[in-house]
């Protein structure tokens, strides 16, 4: 009879469970960026879509405005790129879960060992990285466009950018959970992402309460940091405290949501259909 030591109870199944969401997170970052590689043309066609966008802001505007837009067009870039930022966050997980519902390949992520949140979150969080690789590159082409420039620390950027998409994402999950529910909602859904050009906007209006809305804190924080060179730490602890309980407010509220909406599709039946 071998008398080895034995591991205490729960320690090892922790490292198991560690080991396997560190190998869950390791694979689909594998398959977003295998996606991303293989389907250039996409990504490509992503970019030149959001300079489209901006060059007919920019030009139709200047034409309109005249040297108002000009003088303006820094804040208009920063608020543009947060945008770009907010609208990848948000339908990573929205659109994601609205696609595997058409492609009847949403009862696979929900019967594996890591629960459906997690495996959404994993695949949120990489579609997140990629859309800020391709917004750094909208960025950099909006700033040469207009021979303009901007005080770019990047962890300051990092910091508020992250912080003030991760509200978004939030809505993204609770977003998800009606897809789960309702299945054909994407032009509820869609309708969302121009109310982000309100919200990102929302610090121009000076309206104290907005503050506590998805991005609109984080907005303020961006145009400061981007234009006017403030570092995070520069910043009062009452601005970087409500900029951190508004993400994770709102994170934590959607990823409530979409948990009670999967529950609620699974009692119901309606979980795999379409």
């Amino acid at each position: 009879m071998t008398t080895g030591s034995v591991p205490a109870e729960g320690s090892d199944s922790t490292g198991i469970k560690a080991a396997g969401y560190y190998q869950l997170v390791k694979a689909v970052l594998y398959r977003e960026a295998v996606l991303f590689v293989r389907y250039p043309a996409n990504a490509v066609g992503g970019i030149v879509i959001a300079l489209f966008f901006f060059g007919v802001l920019f030009y139709g505007g200047r034409m309109v405005a005249g040297r108002a837009l000009t003088d303006s067009i820094e804040g208009i870039i920063v608020g543009y790129f947060l945008w770009t930022l907010s609208v990848g966050a948000y339908s990573s997980i929205s659109n994601d879960i609205a696609s595997e519902v058409q492609w009847g390949t949403l009862e696979r992520h929900v019967m594996t060992p890591f629960g459906f949140a997690p495996v959404a979150l994993a695949k949120g969080v990489a579609k997140i990285i990629r859309t800020f690789l391709t917004s750094a590159v909208v960025l950099g082409l909006m700033l040469l466009l207009t021979g303009t420039s901007l005080e770019i620390n990047l962890f300051t950027t990092l910091a508020i950018a992250v912080l003030s998409i991760l509200s978004v994402l939030g809505l993204g999950f609770a977003a998800g959970g009606v897809t789960l529910l309702y299945k054909q909602v994407g032009n509820w859904l869609n309708l969302l992402q121009f109310g982000f050009v309100v919200l990102v906007s929302a610090p121009a209006l000076e309206l104290g309460w907005t503050a506590v809305l998805p991005l609109a804190h984080g907005s303020g924080l961006l145009q400061r940091a981007m234009l006017d060179g403030t570092r995070l730490w520069e910043f009062s602890a009452v601005d970087v405290g409500l900029l951190v309980a508004v993400a994770v407010g709102y994170f934590l509220a959607g990823y409530l949501v979409f948990q009670y909406a999967t529950r609620r599709a699974r009692r119901l039946g309606v979980l795999g259909d379409y």
